[in-house]
């Protein structure tokens, strides 16, 4: 690990003016990532800036909306009450993810931020265009059974590998920040990029814009909603590809629908092909099939994970045809 200097301010605002003025120095909140990468020379920050007490850590109703404070563990909003009970799938995802230990300590705004698991990225020895622009990507002609099948492009076929933010993807959750331009409010299904030419930027966040908290607007049929992984093994394992679903069945037919996919892409992915297929029409497994065969036609596999096709067919299909109560 290359040295660095540690700073601990007294509020947001401070935080954001060291930032704006360092190029080099990065937030620190749980570090259950950022000094993983820091280890592997991956990150070499000049300058940590301590945000983890700067942000809230509560989990409160507000009008009806969840409000999530950026530096709420994992471990404290997988067992919030009102999640459970509001927002089951949020909850599952959170505990698909990490280990007991690490959930302790990672913050719901580190989460959102944290980097792919790509091994060519985490590997200084290998060319990879996310950590050097224009050295090239290992993984297509690598090992890339883990990697994207949606959204990537020439320059980068990593995936994003947070559990949580598949969850707040499907359920239409906002993202709070304060920046060197001020405050705003960001969706967070445009708060993560797809690669295109700039595979090295994650995020539209600028240099020095932190996350305050998150949003989780109301959405009564939340209730029915359920977070599926299929992962190589059961614990501590990122997702090989992950279904977020909340499903509203009225009479036999979709009222209305929620649907995002993790382990498919450079982002969080929102399937708004297939829910514009479901809603109004049957509540069946084959209904549920075809929809998910519409919004896999954009679907763009590498040798080595084209099975995810398959996959995210059938997983999308069995998590909703159970949320349906309807055979498979």
């Amino acid at each position: 690990m290359r040295p660095f200097h540690y700073e601990r301010v007294a509020d947001v605002d401070s935080a954001v003016s060291v930032l704006a003025e360092t190029p080099g120095a990065e937030y620190l909140a749980g570090g259950t990532n950022l000094v993983d990468l820091m280890k592997l020379e991956v990150a070499a920050p000049e300058v940590l800036v301590d945000v983890r007490r700067l942000t809230s850590d509560r989990i409160e109703d507000h009008d009806g909306t969840l409000r999530i404070g950026a530096s709420a563990t994992n471990s404290a909003l997988a067992a919030d009450p009102l999640v459970r009970q509001r927002f089951p799938v949020l909850s599952q995802a959170v505990l698909a993810g990490a280990s007991p230990q690490l959930r302790n300590l990672a913050t719901t705004g580190g989460n959102l931020l944290q980097r792919t698991r790509c091994g060519y990225f985490q590997d200084i020895t290998t060319p990879c265009n996310k950590r050097e622009p224009g050295s090239g990507c290992s993984a297509r002609e690598g090992f890339h059974r883990e990697h994207a099948i949606l959204g990537a492009s020439r320059e980068c076929v990593a995936t994003h590998p947070s559990d949580m933010a598949v969850a707040l993807a499907a359920l239409d959750a906002v993202v709070n920040t304060v920046g060197p331009g001020g405050s705003r409010r960001i969706d967070l299904v445009d708060l993560h990029r797809l690669p295109g030419d700039e595979p090295q930027r994650d995020t539209v966040l600028e240099h020095g814009e932190l996350i305050i908290s998150v949003d989780v607007p109301p959405l009564d049929f939340a209730v029915t909603s359920r977070y599926r992984k299929a992962r190589d093994r059961t614990s501590f394992a990122f997702a090989l590809v992950s279904v977020a679903a909340a499903l509203d069945v009225a009479e036999g037919a979709v009222r209305d629908v929620r649907l995002a996919l993790g382990g498919v892409a450079h982002k969080p992915w929102r399937a708004t092909t297939a829910e514009q297929v479901l809603r109004g029409g049957p509540a069946t497994a084959d209904d549920f099939r075809r929809a998910a065969d519409a919004e896999l036609e954009a679907a763009n596999p590498l040798p080595g994970n084209d099975f995810k096709v398959q996959l995210v067919r059938n997983m999308i299909t069995g998590t909703l045809a159970d949320l349906a109560g309807v055979s498979r």
